[in-house]
C-alpha cells in the first residue's frame, strides 16, 4: 500500500484539508504538472469508451513518474477482479476506483489485496447515494450525478447537498461538474473528504489546463472543513 499523506485517513467528520484528485490524465508531463500544482491523487481511466482512456503502457509511465506520496488511481467500469489486478500489477496502481455496477464482494476482494478502494455512487442511477452501507470495505465513497452518456466525466453539475448524509458516515469524494468557480461552495456545503475533477480543468480531453488546475486546487483547499 502506498504511503499516503496523513489526511487521507482521517475519520469522517474530523476537520481536515480536502484532498484533490485530478482524473483523466493521459500524459506524464501533464500529470507531473498537476502534482506540482498541488494534486493529491492522479486518476487514470481504463474504460475504453472514455475519451480519456489510457493504455497499460501509458498508465505505467505516468504512475512510475509520480513522486512518493502521490498515489495513482485506476478507474474501472464493470471489470473483473482478474482484469483489475492484472492492471494494478502492470501499472503499479495504489487505488482502484469502481465506477460501475460492481458488487460489494468485488470491493471486498480488492480491499483484501491491500488496495485502497473507491466505489462510485450516483444520484440518478444505481448504486444510489443511499447504498454505501453495502460497501463496507470501500475507503472512499465517490458521489456524482450519473445521468450522462458515460459512466463519469460528463461535466454535469447537480445538487451536491444530496451528499450531506453520506459525508457524516463515509469518506466522501465529491465529483460531477466541479470546476474552479463552484468547488469552494461545494466543499463548504458538503464537507467532503476529497473532490474529484476531470473535464472542469481541461483544455482538451485528457489534457489539463494547469492554470485551471491551480485555480481549482486553491479554491478547494481555501475552505476550512
Amino acid at each position: 500500500m502506498a504511503q499516503f499523506p496523513s489526511p487521507i485517513w482521517q475519520i469522517p467528520g474530523q476537520r481536515h484539508n480536502v484532498l484533490v484528485k485530478i482524473c483523466g490524465l493521459t500524459l506524464v508531463d501533464n500529470a507531473l504538472d498537476c502534482v506540482n500544482a498541488g494534486a493529491d491523487i492522479i486518476g487514470l481511466v481504463f474504460f475504453e469508451k472514455s475519451p480519456r482512456h489510457v493504455s497499460i503502457a501509458q498508465a505505467r509511465e505516468i504512475a512510475r513518474a509520480l513522486p512518493q506520496g502521490v498515489p495513482a488511481c485506476g478507474v474501472f467500469v464493470n471489470e473483473t477482479f482478474d482484469t483489475i489486478m492484472q492492471t494494478v500489477s502492470a501499472c503499479g496502481l495504489d487505488i482502484v476506483q469502481l465506477h460501475g455496477a460492481e458488487t460489494p464482494e468485488l470491493a471486498d476482494r480488492l480491499s483484501a489485496q491491500n488496495l485502497v478502494v473507491t466505489k462510485a455512487f450516483f444520484a440518478a442511477r444505481p448504486p444510489k447515494l443511499c447504498e454505501t452501507e453495502k460497501y463496507k470495505s470501500a475507503d472512499f465513497c465517490l458521489a456524482e450525478y450519473g445521468k450522462g452518456i458515460l459512466p463519469g466525466g460528463n461535466a454535469e453539475t447537480w445538487d451536491y447537498d444530496q451528499t450531506l448524509e453520506m459525508a457524516k458516515k463515509v469518506r466522501l469524494m465529491l465529483a460531477g461538474g466541479l470546476n474552479p468557480e463552484n468547488v469552494a461552495d461545494a466543499v463548504a456545503r458538503t464537507h467532503p473528504h476529497a473532490v474529484d475533477v476531470s473535464s472542469g480543468v481541461e483544455k482538451a480531453k485528457g489534457i489539463k489546463d494547469i492554470s485551471k488546475v491551480k485555480a481549482f486546487i486553491k479554491a478547494a483547499k481555501s475552505v476550512s472543513i
